[in-house]
């Protein structure tokens, strides 16, 4: 049985969420070519699989799977991001990538379900919203400056702009899933 750092948690959450305030806006330029029945038919089948996640979750609500599940999901996201480096900009990448943050999407409800029952107390939940937001926010204001910056070098067309960030996010989705390692330990 795993047991969760809250210490150690808390700043993987910081990442994550400073990953996401960092990526939100490459994802109009990384979607471009779906048509917009992809993202009715994404959403249905998303809503249906986490209808089937939340049937499991008599199950999985427990600090072992909630690391399994956070690992997965970032697992997910790490591989995704290195096929959009590997591969051009089409359709298909766009749609592969499209169905990759479905799939780390499925376990959204999820995630957040069971690291409010692993944190139990308000003041670690403080923390953790907290990290979260600051994260997200430093990620979206870095974001922006990035573009900028990238704007004033000659780095001027938005796919350039969101292939050259992804060396960055794939950085920081290293550190994120190394800081899922040290936010979990066996119960003693």
């Amino acid at each position: 049985m795993l047991t969760i750092i809250p210490s150690w948690f808390i700043r993987y959450k910081f990442f994550n969420s400073l990953f996401l305030g960092l990526s939100v806006g490459a994802i109009f330029t990384l979607y471009a070519p779906l048509e917009p029945s992809i993202y009715s038919l994404g959403g249905v089948l998303l809503a249906i699989l986490m209808l089937v996640v939340a049937r499991f979750y008599h199950h999985i609500l427990n600090a072992d799977w909630f690391f399994r599940i956070s690992l997965f999901v970032e697992a997910v996201l790490l591989l995704a991001m290195l096929y959009f480096i590997y591969a051009s900009y089409s359709y298909q990448t766009a749609l592969l990538l499209y169905i990759g943050y479905q799939v780390t999407f499925v376990f959204g409800s999820y995630l957040v379900r069971a690291e409010t029952l692993l944190l139990k107390t308000d003041t670690l939940l403080t923390q953790l919203d907290t990290a979260k937001q600051l994260g997200y926010l430093l990620g979206m204001g870095v974001s922006y400056m990035i573009y900028k910056l990238f704007a004033h070098y000659g780095i001027d067309t938005p796919q350039e702009q969101v292939y050259t960030l992804h060396f960055l996010l794939i950085g920081i989705e290293v550190l994120v899933i190394v800081l899922i390692f040290k936010s979990f330990r066996k119960k003693i």
